[in-house]
């Protein structure tokens, strides 16, 4: 499998990009959001990449981040989801603000992407909600980046720092995010930062 792809950039499209790498010109598919992160014309750029293979022949995916990667794999994983919905989903969000929305359960948030109706938000959510909100997830994403370096004291403030603007993002005001936010565990994770906060939102 392609894991990744770095060389020239040579163009950008609504929905792909071309990558030169040793003289061979790399169509990538990608998400608004990869698109909107790329450099100038010319210059290198290094993609993450999944191979999709189909009946008529194969596609390659490029990604900007590890995160949106791992979204986009699980995202195909729900029936009913193939890549070009997967990409319309991950154009429409960040993958911080996918993820939040399917931990939280919103599936209006899901269905502002072109092609996700009522009925596949529900299954996303469904299907993805415990994989979103399960502490493994950071793991898996260092695993997936070539290991976890050791967490210092400022990657834990910088955690809760993210937790509280993503909360702020979903609708929640700063104080509210904060008061609930400063005491939990320096140790935890963004995802379950805001999982937990969620949880204590809902309750009251």
């Amino acid at each position: 499998m392609i894991y990744s792809i770095t060389g020239l950039l040579r163009q950008v499209a609504p929905n792909y990009c071309v990558v030169e790498a040793c003289g061979v010109g790399y169509r990538c598919s990608a998400s608004t959001y990869t698109l909107s992160s790329l450099p100038g014309k010319g210059q290198e750029v290094t993609l993450l990449t999944h191979l999709w293979v189909k009946e008529d022949g194969v596609e390659l995916f490029g990604f900007s981040t590890e995160q949106e990667r791992l979204c986009f794999r699980m995202l195909i994983g729900v029936s009913g989801v193939g890549p070009r919905v997967a990409l319309a989903i991950l154009s429409d969000s960040t993958p911080d603000r996918l993820m939040l929305s399917i931990a939280a359960g919103d599936a209006k948030a899901l269905t502002r992407a072109q092609g996700v109706g009522a009925k596949l938000a529900q299954r996303i959510i469904l299907e993805l909600r415990d994989k979103v909100s399960d502490e493994d997830l950071g793991a898996e994403l260092a695993a997936e980046s070539g290991g976890a370096a050791a967490v210092t004291g400022s990657a834990r403030s910088t955690a809760k720092s993210e937790a509280i603007s993503a909360l702020v993002a979903l609708g929640y005001g700063q104080t509210d995010a904060a008061a609930v936010i400063a005491p939990m565990e320096d140790s935890l994770a963004v995802d379950e930062l805001v999982r937990r906060a969620l949880k204590t939102f809902m309750r009251g």
